[in-house]
């Protein structure tokens, strides 16, 4: 496969302090999107949860209805079918979006946790008022990975940019990598998505992440809205450093985006899967793990299995491969057969070189 030139792009980034990338933990995140229900204090009770998962950093959304669609009830402004069927986006982005006056306060609510919390920005007055707040990393949601002003928007301010994939082609994909680099990016992450809302796990494809992280040599995740954690923890093993997840409260059924998120018991199992995950794939060895060594006393080995008197040949029945390992090995029994014992020999002794008659 050709790689991609991702010019002088970096192989990790950095989010307050944390490396993210190849050899590193996977970076959790939790998507509170709408979950908030247009209450701060159900906002606020989100952070609170989320942080208590022990997820790397907490996303929330920063748009009004009126910077990401028009007020218009006609046709193409409706939802059509599934979660969301016959609500206008206007009034769908109304009840989800997060008030720009809450901002400050979901921050230092977050700082209170020692949690990084940043945002998907959707426009350029978003990501003013985010640079307002030291807002450590921007978001591309999939919807805007075709929105090259804005993606090059945030790459200017110098942050970390993770990107979402759904829905883009390989060439929408390598515009928006290349957006970021005309722009002097250096920290870009490249998260596989399906933008379905819930995503059928047939329809994860998960070995997209896997070309992803080959064909452009940058850190890649997984944006997942599937239900359960099967495609998050499969994808640790294809190599995802960052995951996402959107999350809710644990009772919580109707909430804009609860049909397809974590509770908080939820998430704490997938971060703690996703993690064991990571470290279970460890690195190639073929060294004895510290957990086996005291087991290869209990390998095969030969041994004598009947009393044999000096002098007495060696046979299959009398000279056996068994358990335990501390005699001679067992690549030597045909070698053994049919040759005299240098002197008598118990039954159960470990077999050794020097009983073979010279």
């Amino acid at each position: 496969m050709k790689k991609f030139d991702v010019g002088q792009l970096q192989k990790c980034i950095i989010i307050d302090g944390i490396k993210i990338g190849e050899g590193c933990q996977p970076y959790t995140i939790a998507e509170l999107s709408g979950n908030h229900g247009g209450d701060i204090n159900k906002a606020l009770e989100l952070i609170d949860a989320a942080a208590k998962t022990g997820a790397s950093a907490i996303k929330i959304q920063t748009y009004r209805p009126d910077t990401i669609t028009l007020n218009h009830d006609g046709p193409e402004f409706v939802v059509k079918d599934k979660l969301w069927k016959g609500r206008t986006l206007y009034d769908l982005y109304e009840e989800a979006h997060t008030p720009w006056d809450w901002h400050e306060a979901l921050f230092a609510r977050a700082k209170q946790h020692g949690i990084t919390l940043f945002s998907s920005p959707f426009d350029k007055t978003a990501i003013d008022l985010l640079e307002d707040l030291n807002c450590p990393a921007y978001k591309i949601a999939s919807f805007e990975i075709t929105d090259i002003g804005l993606i090059q928007y945030a790459a200017q301010t110098g942050k970390p940019i993770i990107m979402s994939t759904g829905m883009a082609t390989l060439d929408e994909i390598e515009e928006a990598v290349t957006a970021v680099k005309e722009v002097g990016g250096k920290q870009l992450a490249v998260l596989h998505c399906v933008s379905g809302y819930p995503t059928p796990i047939n329809d994860c494809n998960l070995s997209t992440l896997a070309y992803l992280k080959q064909h452009l040599a940058l850190p890649v995740g997984l944006s997942d809205h599937s239900l359960a954690d099967t495609a998050a923890i499969a994808s640790v093993a294809l190599g995802a450093s960052i995951i996402e997840k959107h999350f809710k409260l644990e009772d919580d059924t109707t909430s804009v985006d609860a049909a397809f998120s974590l509770n908080p018991s939820g998430f704490k199992a997938m971060v703690d899967a996703t993690t064991a995950a990571y470290y279970a794939l460890g690195e190639p060895s073929f060294r004895l793990a510290k957990s086996e060594q005291d087991n290869v006393a209990f390998r095969r080995s030969l041994y004598i299995a009947q009393d044999i008197k000096q002098g007495e040949l060696f046979t299959e029945t009398n000279l056996r491969s068994v358990r335990p390992g501390l005699g001679l090995h067992p690549r030597y029994l045909n070698s053994m057969l049919g040759k005299p014992a240098s002197k008598a020999l118990n039954k159960g002794s470990a077999m050794k070189l020097e009983y073979v008659q010279k």
